[in-house]
């Protein structure tokens, strides 16, 4: 009997569309481990023995692990990152790496801007204030009129520029695929990435996690962002340098930052970030609002059921090298 590993946090023991797909599809089976936390490499040692597909989060996944899972057939995230996933690993093993375009844009860019109006409106500080019996009116930084620079412009940038033009906000993006018919229609310009950090208030993060980007924004880009800009990154903690971030935060070349991701999750209690009332934190929850995370179990899950019935589905493949006489 095919058996899927249930790995998010969010999904595991629940009932879900997802599961209907994936019974419709001939998978019965499902192993979902106790706890809503990120698996654990022993839980994942001793579950993905048992799998022959997996319907993942954002543990890790190493080549060590694949070889102890010599049924796994394919393994599809629930969202667009892969940089848990050891791909060449996969690839040399013959397993599809899946993700799911398309699902959760939305649900980051609002996350993106419930921080940064955290940040820009002092939300979190003022509601502690009153609720130890204080009453500041310190004025807030106004959005309107500010310009947003956006360090990518795929799916996740594209949903955050239409938000931010609708906050009054002028928007430049540095990215390197061209897309002129989106930025005439909404009057985004692309810019060099030098000049986003010079002309931007606030620089937005929607880069993958590679080796070139890994601790790209570090004291000498915090040097040439504007004096008083704010940080965003609702993509991955390594692209930022964090003890750095700290120093340019601490100092007041920041006016503040707003971070859904760290290097560390959870953050450990020693993190000099957590210090600072000029950061607004969230548990990587950007992506995974309720629609969010349904969305993507739906398509990891057709994925999923696709593969085992001899259909590629492209696209959502990450090794996509491995299709020509791939079989389940």
């Amino acid at each position: 009997m095919p058996t899927v590993l249930i790995s998010p946090g969010p999904l595991r023991g629940k009932a879900g569309a997802f599961r209907e797909i994936l019974r419709a599809g001939g998978f019965d089976d499902f192993i979902d481990p106790e706890g809503d936390t990120t698996l654990t490499e022993d839980v994942l040692r001793a579950t993905l023995p048992r799998a022959d597909a997996m319907l993942a989060g954002s543990e890790p996944l190493t080549g060590e692990l694949f070889d102890l899972a010599p049924r796994l057939r394919a393994i599809a995230r629930t969202g667009v990152g892969y940089d848990a996933v050891d791909v060449p690993a996969a690839t040399a093993r013959g397993i599809p790496v899946l993700i799911t375009p398309g699902t959760n844009q939305e649900s980051v860019a609002e996350q993106a801007f419930s921080l940064l109006l955290g940040v820009s409106r002092d939300v979190a500080n003022n509601d502690r204030t009153i609720k130890e019996g204080g009453w500041s009116r310190v004025l807030p930084q106004p959005l309107r009129g500010r310009t947003l620079g956006l360090v990518g412009l795929g799916r996740i940038g594209r949903a955050v520029a239409v938000r931010a033009i609708a906050f009054g906000m002028k928007v430049v993006a540095f990215d390197p695929m061209p897309d002129p018919a989106f930025d005439a229609l909404h009057g985004v310009t692309r810019v060099g990435f030098e000049a986003l950090l010079a002309t931007a208030d606030v620089v937005s993060l929607h880069l993958p996690l590679t080796a070139d980007t890994r601790g790209l924004f570090n004291k000498n880009v915090f040097a040439r962002m504007r004096p008083g800009s704010i940080l965003l990154n609702t993509s991955r903690g390594g692209l930022v340098v964090e003890a750095e971030l700290y120093d340019a935060l601490q100092s007041g070349r920041l006016f503040g930052a707003g971070l859904d991701v760290l290097n560390s999750e959870p953050p450990d209690a020693s993190n000099p970030l957590l210090t600072l009332p000029n950061v607004v934190l969230s548990p990587h929850l950007g992506g995974i609002d309720t629609k969010g995370m349904s969305d993507m179990a739906d398509m990891a899950a057709s994925c999923i059921v696709a593969l085992s019935q001899g259909r590629w589905p492209s696209g959502c493949v990450v090794n996509e090298e491995i299709a020509p006489g791939w079989k389940w």
